[in-house]
């Protein structure tokens, strides 16, 4: 019962807000430990977030009563000032707009004719990979994934910086958003010493390259059946399409969303394998014995890597690339007896859900079988949400699956990987980084 939660002051709030800033998570925990499932947190000015980890209470809010709740400025205007207005960052109407619109470009028969564009590109990148040699894994990763989205998005072959260049604005808007949300009191700052000024010129040259793209493509006479193609092809219920800002916005989310969350998965992933040998040797076993069969299609080729599909769903349980979400409720409403009232703003901590020891055996253990097609997953189904849940589960989830299941495949393939790791560092951002993912890789 939720009826009166405790309440974290603001005075403890700023007491730790240079912990806060470097890695709220450890300060998170405390709290939960302390005061249970559900706790607020004083922010100042009179102003309350409520905290949960309550996997019940997140299914409440994002699938069975999400009419009732809407994402917070956070998540909408203040993310939008630097990756625009589109699905990740739009409320409404014009979320349920854009949402219907675009959803049949990633229809899984849709994404069947970017399977081999995929392939294409992490062959590329995981030859880049050095045998014998020790390197911090991330930025190869981090690569991999922003050529998947480049190409799977409009076939880009980049031959000059342009790439690189996009992937650095991004990266670059991220880390001054993350520190005006863990440092809201000082945001008066960041307007007077241009900081804000500078990623917005910043975010506005990204917007100019992807213009020139749209332009350049709307020109052709080629075919690429890629997602731009998909996109520019939609229409919306009364025959109009897209104009360019708004292609622009869902396509810098495309980035963001789909470069990043894939990006730090399939590092945890290849992390977590080379801590744990003897699941990588199963991971082996299951891609080298895949690999003379002849598959009828692409999509039925991926469903056979089941035992490494669950590998990646067991890090993204560990360690869930988007490791927390808010709701702000719009209108008043109840859960286990905790009065909600119109404009009150949720956090959700998926990091928390995904370890509570109510919920899951061992939950800090790197267990795939956990996921095993065979095992009855109902009493997980409430505590598992590596793509959100409900109407605004991650529209991108297959593309990533399919992605991360190819990659992790063709890297294990071809290597073994080894670390002499005893932990894995984490950097929670817009989303959880990680950090010194120094691995070995030996030709096998």
């Amino acid at each position: 019962m939720y009826k009166n939660p405790s309440t974290v002051s603001f005075f403890k709030v700023l007491k730790n807000a240079g912990r806060i800033l470097r890695n709220p998570l450890p300060f998170h925990h405390e709290n939960f430990q302390k005061y249970g499932d559900v706790f607020k947190v004083k922010i100042g000015l009179g102003k309350s977030v409520i905290f949960t980890r309550d996997g019940g209470f997140a299914k409440h809010m994002l699938q069975k009563q999400h009419k009732k709740y809407a994402k917070s400025d956070l998540q909408t205007k203040d993310l939008a000032k630097y990756i625009g207005e589109g699905l990740l960052t739009s409320n409404g109407e014009k979320w349920l707009r854009q949402r219907r619109l675009i959803q049949p470009a990633f229809h899984k028969k849709k994404l069947e004719s970017l399977v081999d564009i995929i392939k294409e590109v992490i062959q590329e990148e995981s030859d880049k990979i050095t045998a014998d040699k020790v390197i911090d894994v991330f930025p190869l990763m981090s690569d991999l994934a922003f050529n998947v989205v480049a190409k799977s998005l409009f076939s880009y072959t980049d031959t000059g910086n342009t790439i690189s260049r996009l992937q650095y604005i991004t990266e670059t808007a991220q880390k001054s958003l993350i520190k005006e949300i863990r440092q809201p009191y000082k945001r008066w700052w960041f307007y007077l010493s241009g900081k804000i000024k500078n990623t917005n010129k910043l975010t506005q040259e990204a917007r100019d390259i992807l213009n020139t793209i749209i332009e350049e493509r709307k020109k052709s006479d080629k075919e690429y059946h890629d997602l731009l193609d998909m996109l520019l092809a939609a229409r919306y219920e009364d025959g109009s399409m897209m104009d360019n800002e708004q292609l622009i916005d869902e396509i810098l989310i495309l980035f963001v969303a789909g470069h990043e969350t894939t990006s730090n998965a399939l590092t945890f992933t290849l992390t977590l394998l080379a801590m744990h040998p003897e699941i990588q040797d199963r991971v082996y076993t299951e891609v080298s014995d895949n690999k003379e069969v002849v598959f009828s299609s692409p999509i039925h080729e991926i469903a056979k890597y089941t035992y490494t599909k669950q590998c990646i769903e067991e890090a993204m349980r560990l360690y869930p690339p988007v490791y927390f979400s808010d709701r702000v409720a719009i209108e008043e409403d109840e859960y286990n007896n905790l009065k909600l009232k119109k404009g009150n703003t949720i956090l959700i901590s998926f990091f928390e859900i995904h370890r509570h020891k109510d919920f899951w055996s061992n939950p800090d253990q790197f267990n795939p079988d956990r996921f095993d097609i065979d095992v009855d997953k109902k009493e997980y189904s409430d505590h598992y949400f590596p793509f959100g849940a409900g109407p605004r589960m991650c529209i991108g989830n297959n593309f990533a699956m399919y992605e991360m299941i190819l990659a992790i495949s063709n890297i294990v393939k071809k290597h073994k990987i080894s670390t002499s790791l005893k932990a894995i560092e984490i950097q929670p951002l817009i989303t959880l980084k990680p950090k010194n993912a120094v691995l070995q890789f030996t030709t096998r």
